[in-house]
């Protein structure tokens, strides 16, 4: 049985995208291994959000290409975003690779490489449960993705032109998909889409992420239910009422505001004020006191003022989010951004990143401070490091946790700690109870 090593880059959603080729190539015969050394063909799924992750991407091809043309390989295919980002004048770039499969053709993979062929087809109708899936991730967390495509049209992104509109899964079939992953061991799903909150828009008429999730909460053997990827103009209150009344749904948002000045927002084409953002802060917050919220913020976006640079970084100090990403602006060609007057040299798009993580590093401290002596749980990722609630699985922070007299934590247990001590995004924690 032939070998093959798959390498996913960039974000979740492409990651559940080479669990379903994945699958369909585990069902064609070919045997998925961790290790490439030893394998007889590798699988790039590549990332081409942004220019950095174009040249990572690319990177990685010439990588295994060599590996290929030393004998250590017998074929490379290329997936994912630079496919649909570049087409087919990345076979013409690359003339060394095997195959090639867009985003839309997952299910051609296995095709794709025994007949060394190239798929790329449009995206038609509503986005298909996969029908065979291989788990990249922990056998105990897990990513379900509602939803595909995005119709939000941000100037800086590319995501519309690469992963085409919005098309969401039809209900029955996430429900299934849900319960295929509880029955393969998951004990935390986190519910991921280029725009979670617009799930069934495209298929009902009207956002059902409420009850949906309801219906998830359901599900059994799944303990923590988690909404990645939210915006903040459609968090109903009936999707709030779910989160506050689900007692397996963590209370915990990613919610990628981008930035909060007006101005800017504008520019960006978002459709959020610096008002509504922050009456919806207050919002979740008086709901659910203990809410944990994420959040991504662009710094050194074209025209971006000093004024409103400096209000950026007031709310970071002010607003107490438990994990924010920053990235410099990054101008992509054939984004609207691109063309947008008063484009900023690199050097002050670094300093205000450095400015922002600094910001909200302080921020972490007085969290952590309040944090010491409390109790909480802890679902273990390894047997010595797990995540609270608070936590997504490979973005934010994780707990070292000792467990005293007791045995060894296993992968995928929960278990009641006193939190100890903790720097930055590093909690130390001591083992009270074990759950079943």
């Amino acid at each position: 049985m032939p070998k093959l090593f798959i390498v996913s880059l960039g974000c979740p959603k492409n990651l559940t995208d080479a669990e379903v080729m994945a699958g369909e190539l585990a069902a064609a015969g070919w045997q998925l291994t961790p290790e490439e050394e030893g394998a007889d063909a590798a699988l790039i799924n590549t990332c081409a959000f942004l220019s950095s992750a174009v040249k990572e991407s690319e990177a990685e091809i010439r990588r295994l290409l060599a590996l290929k043309a030393r004998g250590r390989l017998a074929k490379v295919m290329v997936t994912g975003c630079l496919v649909e980002r570049e087409k087919r004048k990345l076979a013409q770039r690359f003339p060394g690779l095997d195959a090639v499969v867009g985003i839309h053709a997952l299910a051609q993979a296995a095709k794709a490489i025994e007949e060394g062929r190239t798929y790329i087809l449009p995206a038609e109708g509503p986005l298909d449960s996969p029908r065979l899936k291989a788990r990249l991730t922990a056998a105990h967390s897990a990513y379900l993705k509602v939803a595909d495509g995005c119709d939000n049209r941000c100037a800086y992104c590319l995501i519309p032109s690469i992963r085409g509109g919005f098309r969401s899964k039809p209900m029955e079939s996430v429900l299934e998909e849900a319960r295929r992953l509880a029955d393969s061991g998951a004990v935390e799903i986190s519910l991921i889409a280029q725009d979670t909150t617009s799930y069934g828009t495209d298929l009902y008429g009207r956002p059902r992420l409420a009850e949906l999730l309801d219906r998830l909460a359901d599900v059994s053997g799944v303990k923590w239910w988690r909404l990645m990827y939210v915006y903040p103009e459609r968090l109903t209150p009936d999707l709030l009422a779910v989160m506050r009344g689900a007692p397996k749904v963590c209370r915990y948002l990613d919610m990628p505001l981008q930035h909060v000045a007006d101005g800017v927002l504008k520019n960006m084409r978002r459709s959020s004020t610096e008002k509504s953002i922050k009456d919806k802060l207050a919002e979740l917050r008086q709901a659910m006191p203990d809410i944990a919220l994420r959040t991504n913020f662009i710094a050194g976006f074209p025209g971006e003022t000093e004024q409103e640079f400096e209000r950026l970084l007031a709310f970071v100090k002010e607003a107490r989010f438990d994990n924010v990403a920053v990235f410099p602006y990054s101008r992509e060609p054939g984004t609207l951004a691109a063309s947008l007057p008063g484009q900023l040299p690199e050097r002050v798009k670094a300093e205000r990143v450095d400015a922002l993580v600094k910001a909200q590093s302080e921020v972490v401290d007085r969290l952590n401070a309040r944090l010491k002596g409390t109790r909480g749980e802890v679902l273990m990722d390894s047997p010595f490091f797990g995540r609270t609630y608070r936590d997504a699985p490979e973005v934010d922070g994780r707990v070292e946790v000792d467990p005293g007299t007791g045995p060894a934590p296993r992968p995928g247990q929960l278990l009641k700690v006193k939190f100890t001590g903790a720097s930055g995004y590093l909690r130390r924690a001591k083992v009270i109870k074990a759950k079943k």
